[in-house]
């Protein structure tokens, strides 16, 4: 067996370990989410997901899909690092005890700041059980009596993915995952498919790990606040907010109380802040977020994963595709051949999909001719034209081939073409943008709904609303009721 499938052979386990943890926990948080979500619709508020989309909470493909996220963020990460502990472990101190204990310090040290601002269940079973899956498969399948003090000529193997992480890291800011989405993603059908594949499931993970300023919509126990003045104008605050008071909701993300002139913020039975009426109703947003920031046990967690996303995501893929290469040449021809042609095509493929992005962001655009520029053929050039356009605020509808882009084939030309609509007051523009809501493609739809909110145009609430209630979409829903939002709508009182 080749080294890169013996590598391969070591990772798996701990993937599937993390595969298992995530979709327990995904299938765990779409049963709360479910539960919070029909609670805020029998009170009689808008609710994101509607009726049409909430039943997938209760389905288990979402959580198994939606778990292939955290598989292939911190699942990898997890992996990869634990890999690399026993390689250096093995081939650095030879297996001493010593150094064992050096890297079950830091393994201590990892499953405590996961669990600092109280525990986690989800996020600390990761760290407690992925390393270990992986330590035991690398002592399995890298025996003492296999190594070999070649150390110089197993890092030569690494050089080819060093080489491109460093091409590809000028790439890794701004709007990175933007360009992969509409240059690599939405440039085939193969593409597209994984691009719709990941907005359709990745709302689940998402929604298990967020913060409650993340959250789009909360629930609210008001129950012990009491009547009055004051309590009304709380309420309103809080709705102000979307924080939904729903009247004996046990499971609600904040619980509010009145003690000795006091109001008390509770989450999960603990008092988490204890605040003047009158400076919660002048600082309302402000101590919201500080009550997020100190109930928010993922902060740590968050980052630790999107950390993953950057690295363990792209390694992962590049140890697959070094396996798979090696194990179709391994039959013709020897194996330092083998291992170097692997290599070389693994690079090849890297550095094809480097330039596919080079290709079509950051194009010069002949920004004193952008009548001409919006006619060419090459559709990256019409989008570049189009993002300059929605960047200095001008007047898409002054350009006459706008008509011709809504009804374009290529989808990021009509998702910035959207964007740029932004920008107009024009009543054609909105006209435009309500007939974009029948897009097929739901990126599209999403940004015309920003741009609808976007315009300020008061008249657009009831249409949105009316897609919201209507539409099967939780993605299209959410990015819907953000232009409600935009727009100074907000939820009325609970029937």
């Amino acid at each position: 067996m080749g080294s890169w499938m013996k590598l391969l052979k070591i990772l798996l386990p701990g993937l599937f370990a993390a595969q298992l943890i995530a979709t327990i926990q995904v299938c765990l948080s779409n049963a709360g989410l479910c539960r919070a979500f029909v609670a805020m619709r029998e009170a009689g508020y808008l609710v994101v997901p509607n009726q049409h989309a909430m039943v997938h909470l209760r389905e288990f493909g979402p959580a198994f899909f939606g778990g292939l996220f955290f598989t292939l963020t911190v699942g990898a990460g997890l992996s990869l690092l634990t890999f690399a502990a026993f390689w250096t472990w093995d081939r650095v101190f030879s297996r001493s005890r010593l150094s064992l204990g050096f890297f079950l310090i830091l393994w201590v040290g990892c499953l405590a700041s996961v669990n600092f601002k109280g525990f986690c269940p989800a996020a600390a079973s990761y760290f407690l059980f992925v390393p270990p899956v992986v330590f035991a498969a690398a002592l399995k399948w890298m025996p003492v009596q296999a190594r070999q003090r070649t150390r110089s000529g197993e890092l030569v193997h690494v050089i080819p993915l060093l080489v491109l992480a460093l091409l590809w890291l000028p790439r890794a800011g701004g709007d990175v995952f933007l360009d992969i989405r509409d240059n690599l993603l939405m440039s085939n059908s193969f593409g597209t498919k994984i691009s719709d594949f990941y907005y359709k499931y990745t709302l689940y993970p998402a929604e298990a790990f967020k913060s409650l300023d993340q959250k789009m919509i909360r629930t609210c126990n008001p129950d012990q606040l009491g009547k009055g003045p004051v309590a009304n104008l709380v309420k309103e605050r809080l709705l102000r907010h979307d924080y939904l008071p729903i009247s004996g909701y046990s499971k609600a993300d904040l619980e509010i109380s009145r003690k000795n002139g006091l109001l008390v913020f509770k989450n999960r039975g603990k008092a988490i802040l204890q605040i003047p009426p009158k400076a919660f109703l002048s600082r309302s947003g402000h101590i919201l977020r500080e009550f997020s920031l100190k109930t928010d046990r993922y902060l740590l967690f968050r980052k630790f994963v999107f950390l993953c996303l950057l690295t363990g995501s792209p390694i992962i893929l590049y140890i697959v595709l070094r396996a798979l290469f090696s194990l179709a040449l391994t039959p013709l021809m020897n194996p330092w051949r083998t291992s170097a042609a692997a290599s070389v095509l693994c690079f090849l493929t890297g550095g094809a999909l480097l330039l596919l992005l080079y290709s079509g962001s950051g194009r010069a655009v002949d920004t004193g001719n952008l009548s001409e520029v919006m006619e060419l053929e090459n559709w990256k050039d019409r989008v570049a034209a189009l993002k300059f356009i929605g960047r200095k605020g001008m007047e898409v509808s002054n350009f006459e081939s706008y008509k011709k882009m809504l009804k374009s084939p290529r989808v990021p030309e009509r998702y910035w073409l959207a964007k740029a609509m932004s920008n107009s007051r024009k009543p054609e523009i909105g006209s435009a943008l309500l007939a974009l809501l029948n897009d097929p493609h739901r990126n599209v739809v999403c940004m015309a709904f920003y741009a609808l909110g976007e315009r300020k145009d008061p008249g657009a609430a009831v249409e949105i609303i009316k897609r919201i209630e209507s539409s099967d979409d939780w993605y299209s829903q959410q990015c819907a009721y953000r232009a409600l939002r935009s727009l100074g709508w907000k939820q009325a009182k609970s029937k």
